[in-house]
């Protein structure tokens, strides 16, 4: 098997119930990812996320586009002032339970999967940008946190 990393893309934040989220899309496509596989993933985001509990109501998403049929949703949302939140949701991928190959057709997930490889370099970012913008300022600052994401680029090779 050969391995070779993804393109990252960092499209500006959105917000979806209540809460503000970065996001980052990955692919191979230097396009980007196809805009029906982009709505269709949003459609189903509110769904992923937790009731707010005090915390800075804030996430960051990873949408990813395969090679293949499928297309995947990961929401990280920030709870308990420091911990992360995971849901994800899938499409076109039968392995997850996906009932066709349909790459807008999202369900969310059963399986406790938390990402693959090409998904999870922006975790390791998004957990310094909390700590250095919410955690050790004396007054948390979410407006500089929503401003610091991981550049475009690829998907690894940044250490």
């Amino acid at each position: 098997m050969s391995f070779a990393e993804k393109l990252l893309f960092v499209p500006p934040p959105i917000e979806v119930g209540g809460r503000r989220i970065k996001r980052y899309h990955v692919t191979r496509d230097p396009a980007g990812i196809e805009p029906a596989v982009e709505k269709a993933a949003y459609e189903i985001l509110p769904m992923l996320l937790p009731v707010p509990d005090g915390t800075p109501a804030a996430a960051f998403v990873v949408l990813h586009r395969g090679e293949d049929d499928g297309a995947y949703l990961n929401a990280y949302s920030w709870v308990w002032d420091n911990a992360v939140h995971f849901a994800g949701a899938a499409a076109g991928q039968p392995v997850l339970d996906c009932p066709d190959r349909d790459p807008t057709h999202f369900v969310r997930l059963s399986k406790p999967w938390i990402g693959c490889v090409y998904e999870l370099q922006p975790v390791v970012h998004e957990r310094d940008a909390w700590v250095r913008h919410v955690l050790t300022p004396e007054r948390p600052d979410l407006d500089a946190y929503l401003a610091d994401s991981l550049g475009e680029g690829t998907t690894g090779g940044r250490s």
